[in-house]
């Protein structure tokens, strides 16, 4: 039982790049606990249901992060789902809660990603530039 920090957030980036862009379900399983507590509003209970969601996006659908903070036992991952299946990608903040060296309980806030048009303040959402080039 770990609440190191560095190697919470490593076994998340990790786990994330596993299962959403490499798409291998059997080597994700040792990263996420077989009790996970689902709270985001778009996927169904469970790692079979996350798991589930990611089965049924688009074949280039592609993770990205920009920054991960951990303290104790939570990691958050400032990241980019992109080629989602929806008109824009979507930029999440994931808060991920560690238990026993294994994903135990997530929430996230996702927000379309603005284009230079969209964008009130004028900076892009992730990254140094804006999905258009703009």
């Amino acid at each position: 039982m770990s609440n190191d920090p560095i190697k919470n957030k490593a076994l998340v980036l990790e786990a994330f790049e596993t299962l959403f862009n490499k798409r291998d379900y059997d080597t994700a399983l040792k990263y996420w606990s077989a009790n996970y507590l689902q709270h985001s509003a778009h996927i169904a209970p469970g790692r079979e249901g996350l798991f589930d969601l990611v089965r049924a996006a688009p074949a280039d659908l592609k993770w990205e992060y920009q920054l991960a903070l951990a303290e104790g036992d939570y990691v958050i991952v400032h990241g980019r789902f992109s080629n989602t299946g929806r008109p824009a990608a979507w930029i999440a903040a994931d808060i991920v809660r560690m238990e026993n060296g294994l994903l135990a309980e997530h929430w996230d806030m996702l927000q379309d990603e603005a284009t230079s048009n969209e964008s009130k303040s004028g900076l892009p959402m992730f990254g140094e530039a804006f999905p258009d080039g703009g």
